[in-house]
């Protein structure tokens, strides 16, 4: 399958870049190079993970706490957000929907 991030995913990307840099010089790097990785397994493993709100899947990161919201339509992944799994609920709820 092929992968499409959109616009709101890659900014969510940079928005977590930007945190883990300020944490420490180069974990941001880390940051990209982890998320990256887990969203290029998608072409393999696109569709099998949990169905959250009724629209995307859901798969979460396995260094990071953080999830990639994702459907995929016409064998492609559109990954429409990438978020941290600590931030409210509701939060989550508001931004992807």
């Amino acid at each position: 399958m092929k992968i499409k991030i959109l616009t709101s995913a890659s900014q969510d990307l940079i928005e977590g870049y930007r945190f883990y840099e300020k944490q420490s010089e180069g974990l941001g790097a880390y940051f990209l190079d982890s998320l990256y990785s887990d969203i290029d397994s998608l072409a393999i493993n696109g569709g099998i993970h949990p169905i959250y709100l009724n629209k995307y899947n859901r798969a979460l990161s396995k260094r990071f706490p953080f999830a990639i919201y994702y459907r995929v339509e016409n064998n492609i992944v559109f990954v429409y957000a990438v978020l941290d799994c600590r931030r409210n609920p509701a939060w989550i709820r508001n931004r992807i929907e």
